[in-house]
């Protein structure tokens, strides 16, 4: 078997970070069939770097992987978390697991599972745009105070509905057990094919969150605004949304691949990181 290529991704060079990166690295360097081709920060890889990378193992959390995603743009390659944070749903081996299960890693006995990614298009009124990668969401709210806004939602050109609401967001599977879920969205198994329209705190209680083909077209718009508005994507990115300006939701054409270990469960995940428990324990279970 051929020697298992490797980039050590690192969040940043928080002292914390650096020493994991340290510890792992050296790690790695001792191990046979392995060639560790890099160890860099994610604003330093460049496709130079991922030339014949098989694997590339992100140190961090979720953000991190996040952030991973967009770098890598239309040059995807497996990521595998080792978490740093504190919830790790996407990077969910620790440091002492990535260790212990590293046979495994080494032999390849892992699945690369694809996830749906997003093609964020902002358009300004002036005929700019920008485009932006994402694998959460794209979040719509009041800028600095918590005043209510308006958005427009058009799937397809087909007019949805205008939200009176604190914010709106528009989740991937993946995204969805986060800024989402926290706003009343439902948790989406992620290997569907769709997207989460999910309101804050709408003002008309008949609106709640909404489930549709990830191969549709999403269109948000202002008709009007009396407070700063911003998108969010992913909670890292950060642009002013106004009057005139639209934003333009697409699949898109790369998606995030994951190395996901043998007994990897979404519900499982779920139970561990988000204290589903199972069945409800009731006064007196235990006597």
């Amino acid at each position: 078997m051929s020697a298992l290529r490797v980039i050590l991704l690192k969040r940043d060079a928080d002292d914390r970070v650096e020493r994991a990166a340290r510890e792992i690295g050296s790690f790695l360097e001792k191990q046979p069939q392995i060639d560790l081709l890099a160890s860099v920060v994610v604003e330093d890889l460049s496709t130079e770097c991922l030339d014949g990378a098989d694997l590339i193992v992100v140190l961090g959390g979720d953000g991190a992987i996040l952030r991973a995603c967009r770098k890598l743009g239309s040059f995807q390659r497996p990521l595998l978390g080792v978490n740093l944070g504190r919830l790790g749903f996407l990077a969910d081996l620790t440091a002492r697991d990535f260790r212990e299960r590293f046979d495994e890693i080494r032999n390849h006995k892992y699945d690369v599972v694809e996830h749906l990614m997003f093609e964020c298009t902002l358009r300004r009124a002036d005929g700019t745009s920008e485009n932006f990668l994402g694998l959460n969401e794209a979040a719509v709210s009041a800028a600095s105070t918590l005043e209510m806004i308006e958005v427009c939602l058009t799937i397809d050109d087909a007019p949805v509905t205008t939200y009176s609401c604190d914010g709106l967001i528009i989740s991937t599977p993946i995204g969805s057990t986060a800024h989402s879920l926290s706003a009343g969205g439902p948790a989406i198994q992620q290997d569907l094919p769709v997207f989460v329209v999910t309101p804050i705190c709408p003002h008309t209680l008949s609106n709640r969150a909404l489930v549709d083909d990830a191969d549709r077209t999403y269109r948000l718009t202002l008709p009007s605004t009396r407070t700063e508005v911003m998108v969010v994507i992913d909670g890292q990115i950060r642009r002013s949304f106004g009057v005139g300006d639209e934003i333009v939701i697409r699949r898109a054409d790369v998606t995030c691949q994951l190395a996901r270990m043998p007994g990897h469960n979404y519900y499982k995940v779920l139970q561990d990181k988000m204290g589903w428990s199972g069945q409800p324990r009731y006064n007196g279970d235990d006597e």
